[in-house]
């Protein structure tokens, strides 16, 4: 046998070795991410991560490696600067939507939950100690629930809400009148950071306000047009939306004959743009395209459930079940977005493409944005393959999701900058996309964004991002279009500065 053979022979056998290494060495960085939890501070983490080699692990374990370290190194300036709230969530302890308050009387053992609530109310006492309190508005409604639920609790729980509420209500003459980062020193420098961790690229909050001003009036300027060719002439954008959205001609009949047909046309839509696929976004795993639009039961749907998905596996088709409790809140027009968004070629293409490489969750924590930033950007690509081409309606409901969309973005930066209040927030949004997206009402969206800073923004910056990368591939061919998603949505989620 020649020497050259004998090599190939022995490289061919060597295969399953040289496997099984790289096996061990995944299963190594996973056990070792497994365990961070563990450890107190972001620096002993980092430490922990120190001795692997991204180049020795498979490409969704060095993604992994990747993402976590660049997020610890994130925690570790946010604890060393700013060692308020939730490491990586929100400045604030306690809030409407978080703390130990909220788990009274579901199930949890009381003694233990009393000492949860115990050392949030010191997290609080440091939080003010570092002049971060929660906005007045805010506040009051916190403590208007924490009273309510001590009221219903019993020993040893009550007494600690007791001293939680008086905690608060002893914080409301130093409570900040409106909501916003820049209202605690440093807080725009705290903005940035979470910014940062979210986005998993560093931009500064001002240049992201002014992105996505920009992006607003260009969005504004397109729907204008297109209200115009509908007939919607008289008043602003989002009067003449919220008028749209009042044409009895475009709502589903409240009853099952109403939401039949809203699912018949959502998955019509799907069935339209399943063979297009693959020219834009390659081979596909089968589970992606076995996907459909469901009504929720009856039961779910009674109790105002959200809508959500099913995501699809080889063994079973995936679902999103949409919530058409309030269906004349839903015109016709609205729903074919929401199928490309929550649907294909949005979520039900990434998700199951993400579930096979496996991400460890910490890589999920470290780069929340992703999931979100592709579904709205696969459903603008599809606008702009032509998915509304000829129906200004739909189109029309497209744009009305993507000023939302931009809008979040705008209040996360401008209310955290202190450009904005309240009011002028709400007025600006209603002005932008006139009416609210069915699930998410705008003052109830407003409060979300004040308490988590930063993950709307990160989301609209991420979608803006492969829209722009997305863009400038496709004028190069349909080809590098094609392998530029191919890329993206390879071994999932990813820092959107790996992407670029």
């Amino acid at each position: 046998m020649r020497r050259r053979d004998l090599l190939a022979a022995a490289g061919i056998a060597a295969l399953p070795r040289i496997a099984r290494a790289a096996r061990d060495r995944d299963a190594k960085l996973k056990a070792a991410l497994d365990s961070l939890a563990r450890l107190d501070t972001p620096e002993a983490k980092l430490k922990r991560l120190a001795g692997f080699d991204p180049s020795q692990l498979s490409p969704s374990a060095r993604i992994d490696l990747d993402t976590v370290r660049a997020g610890l190194e994130v925690d570790a300036r946010l604890v060393a600067r700013f060692p308020i709230g939730r490491l990586g969530r929100t400045p604030y302890t306690v809030s409407p939507t978080a703390g130990a308050w909220r788990d009274a009387g579901k199930g949890k053992d009381d003694a233990a939950l009393a000492q949860d609530i115990a050392k949030e109310s010191e997290g609080i006492r440091a939080d003010a100690a570092h002049g971060v309190i929660l906005p007045l508005p805010l506040l009051d409604k916190t403590l208007a629930s924490i009273r309510a639920v001590a009221a219903r609790a019993g020993d040893p729980v009550a007494p600690r809400l007791g001293e939680q509420a008086a905690l608060l209500a002893g914080l409301r003459a130093r409570a900040p009148a409106e909501p916003g980062v820049g209202h605690f020193p440093g807080g725009t420098d705290y903005f940035a950071l979470l910014l940062e961790r979210h986005y998993v690229a560093y931009i500064a909050p001002a240049e992201a306000h002014r992105i996505f001003a920009e992006k607003a009036h260009e969005l504004t300027a397109r729907a204008d047009t297109v209200l115009r060719r509908l007939g919607y002439a008289e008043g602003g954008v989002g009067a003449r939306i919220s008028a749209a959205f009042q044409d009895p001609r475009f709502l589903y009949s409240d009853d099952d004959a109403g939401r039949d047909r809203a699912m018949a046309d959502m998955n019509a839509r799907l069935d339209k743009v399943r063979p297009r696929l693959p020219a834009l976004f390659g081979p596909l795993p089968p589970q992606c395209l076995n996907v459909a639009a469901r009504r929720m039961p009856a039961e779910e749907e009674a109790t105002g459930r959200q809508g959500y998905r099913v995501v699809p596996t080889p063994a079973m088709s995936g679902s999103y079940f949409v919530d058409l409790k309030r269906i004349r809140a839903r015109p016709s027009w609205t729903l074919g977005a929401v199928a490309h968004h929550e649907l294909l070629p949005g979520h039900m293409i990434q998700l199951p493409i993400e579930a096979e490489s496996a991400p460890h969750p910490l890589r999920i924590d470290y780069a929340p944005a992703f999931a979100e930033g592709w579904a709205v950007y696969a459903e603008q690509r599809m606008a702009d393959d032509g998915a509304f081409a000829g129906d200004d309606r739909a189109l029309l409901g497209h744009l009305h999701w993507l000023l939302f969309r931009i809008g979040r973005g705008l209040v996360d930066t401008g209310v955290r900058l202190g450009q904005d209040s309240l009011v002028q927030t709400s007025d600006k949004l209603a002005a932008l996309q006139g009416e609210a997206i069915y699930f998410a009402p705008m003052a109830q969206d407003i409060e979300r964004i004040c308490i988590e800073p930063a993950i709307r923004a990160a989301e609209a910056l991420t979608w803006l991002g492969l829209a722009r990368l997305g863009a400038a591939a496709k004028a190069q061919s349909p080809g590098t279009l094609r392998n530029f998603h191919r890329k993206v949505l390879a071994n999932g989620r990813k820092r959107f500065a790996m992407i670029a």
